[in-house]
């Protein structure tokens, strides 16, 4: 059973989790995703080794462009991508499912988006959509210009996504990821506010492929520093320039069921990076580092497709500003938690060339975590020559 931070006695924050701790905790919310992992030794462009996959994120029961919901975007550092982010910002609407995916699959998925709308509408139905989807780089592990990702694979995703418990490590769009010169990949957490505060539910799903080794913190210890690179290598990437520890990227997807504005949901998107920066990362400069927040609260929000052109008017409801601190904390809490649940559950994987990416041993950080703030690396019998 893949264990999570939890379990190992890491609790960010005062914040009370979901019944999942997850983004799923959020009501309507599902999650999809397919992993590929195939093949060992030397890179061959097209044929492997594969470590790839993707993740879907579907805001409502519904499918989002029958019943869209309002949302916000923040870049902590913009070297990355996310389609349909220049319509999201402008309209303050997500209308399709956000998928999260390798940085060379972005076209594909968002092709395919698009394929999977179409044959869910009527025949012949005229339309148009920007599909939502991010990325970060998996190159350092997979076969990444091979194109091994298809439509097909992002259709199982949507097909097979649901509430409930969400696979995290080296899984999704997570499977080829390194985070703080560990093993990265998916990872996810939720808050409940205390009714005094509203009671609503804020879930958080990362894909976290960012953070320099010395920087990581993890329960406010700085366990980069204790498990240094002499203790546990960093993948090895002889290809890259010097200089680009740090890069790689992180996306995180926020979710509530509070009623929120656009500019309320851009509000909690900033705050991620708050969590994110509670477990070292930093924004670096080859790091794209990407927030969306969504709020699925209020319903019946114009999706565009109008018979007539008279004017829409729709009935909102919203949680005024200087309330909206324990959403702010919830997501913090959520977003360094997330981070931790995918070191936490993420596993030694060697990818191409047999480059590997060391998974955080949990024992190991347990006993770091124990001693509090060392000064010196921590020994341990299973030390990585």
């Amino acid at each position: 059973m893949t264990r999570r931070a939890r379990d190992l006695g890491i609790r960010p924050g005062s914040g009370r989790p979901g019944r999942w701790n997850a983004i799923t905790d959020v009501p309507g919310v599902r999650v999809g995703q397919v992993t590929l992992v195939d093949g060992d030794g030397p890179l061959a462009v097209g044929q492997g080794p594969v470590r790839t996959g993707v993740t879907v994120v579907l805001p409502r029961d519904e499918p989002a462009w029958q019943e869209p919901v309002f949302a916000g975007l923040h870049a902590l550092n913009g070297n990355g991508e996310l389609t349909g982010a220049t319509w999201l910002g402008e309209s303050g609407l997500l209308m399709s499912p956000v998928a999260i995916t390798s940085t060379h699959a972005v076209g594909v998925v968002r092709d395919a988006l698009i394929a999977a709308e179409t044959s869910a509408r009527p025949a012949g139905f005229p339309f148009w959509r920007l599909p939502v989807v991010a990325e970060t780089w998996d190159g350092v592990l997979h076969d990444i210009n091979g194109g091994h990702l298809t439509a097909d694979h992002v259709r199982e995703a949507l097909d097979i996504a649901t509430g409930g418990a969400v696979a995290e490590g080296g899984v999704g769009g997570g499977t080829g990821m390194i985070c703080h010169g560990f093993k990265g990949g998916t990872g996810t957490s939720s808050r409940v506010l205390e009714p005094e505060a509203g009671g609503y539910t804020v879930g958080v799903l990362v894909q976290a492929n960012h953070g320099r080794r010395e920087r990581l913190t993890i329960d406010g210890v700085p366990v980069g520093r204790a498990i240094g690179l002499d203790v546990v290598p960093e993948p090895e990437m002889p290809e890259l320039p010097a200089g680009r520890s740090g890069g790689g990227s992180i996306v995180v997807v926020v979710a509530t069921d509070a009623p929120l504005l656009p500019h309320q949901c851009r509000a909690l998107a900033q705050r991620a990076g708050l969590g994110v920066a509670r477990t070292g990362g930093a924004g670096e400069n080859w790091s794209g580092d990407i927030f969306l927040a969504f709020a699925t609260r209020n319903r019946g929000l114009p999706n565009g497709d109008y018979g007539s052109e008279s004017p829409v008017e729709v009935p909102l409801t919203m949680v005024a500003n200087a309330h909206l601190d324990p959403l702010y904390d919830a997501v913090i809490e959520a977003t360094e938690e997330a981070i931790v649940n995918v070191l936490v559950a993420a596993q030694t994987m060697v990818g191409r060339d047999g480059i590997v990416a060391h998974g955080l041993d949990p024992d190991l950080l347990q006993s770091v975590l124990a001693q509090g703030r060392p000064t010196a690396a921590v020994p341990h019998p299973g030390q990585v020559p």
